[in-house]
């Protein structure tokens, strides 16, 4: 079950079906899907993937997904889930470009590593991010990540691994 979490400014909670056209959105922007699994998809694989939140990953919970709110105001996505890739727990966050420059990332990146390291007793999570990320690689530094190695990845470009732990 995936729980609710709140942060100062932040309201982390589980999709409802009335966030799809704000899901899809935000999927939708280049500036953020560019950094998103294997980038930009067509509008209907993401209307395809808010499906699976509720019909794979919430029904079988399978993991943590949140919508992330702010002042009732969908402003962005966060995940925390095991993947073979880092043979661990992955975060995974992204934010709509609106909601850039305040701070709100870092606010984000640290309540899901808390629900990782205080409900979920991790040890240790990963994240994953494109070489090319500057800002989401000097986000997850600043809070204590550290390189631990790199991805090459079919397209050339590269993927670094970064671990933070308890």
């Amino acid at each position: 079950m995936t729980p609710t979490l709140r942060t100062e400014r932040l309201l982390l909670e589980p999709y409802v079906p009335e966030d799809e056209e704000d899901f899809v959105s935000l999927f939708q922007d280049t500036r953020v899907s560019r950094w998103m699994g294997d980038g930009p998809s067509p509008e209907a694989e993401d209307r395809a993937l808010f499906g699976r939140v509720f019909t794979k990953v919430y029904a079988q919970d399978l993991f943590a997904v949140w919508a992330v709110r702010r002042d009732g105001q969908l402003v962005g996505h966060a995940e925390i889930k095991r993947t073979d890739t880092v043979d661990g727990h992955e975060i995974i966050y992204a934010l709509a470009s609106a909601a850039w420059g305040f701070g709100l990332g870092t606010e984000l990146a640290r309540a899901v590593i808390a629900h990782g390291f205080d409900t979920l007793g991790l040890d240790e999570v990963h994240a994953t991010v494109a070489a090319a990320n500057k800002a989401s690689l000097t986000l997850l530094d600043r809070i204590g990540f550290a390189h631990v190695r790199d991805i090459e990845e079919d397209d050339g470009s590269t993927t670094r691994v970064l671990t933070l732990r308890r």
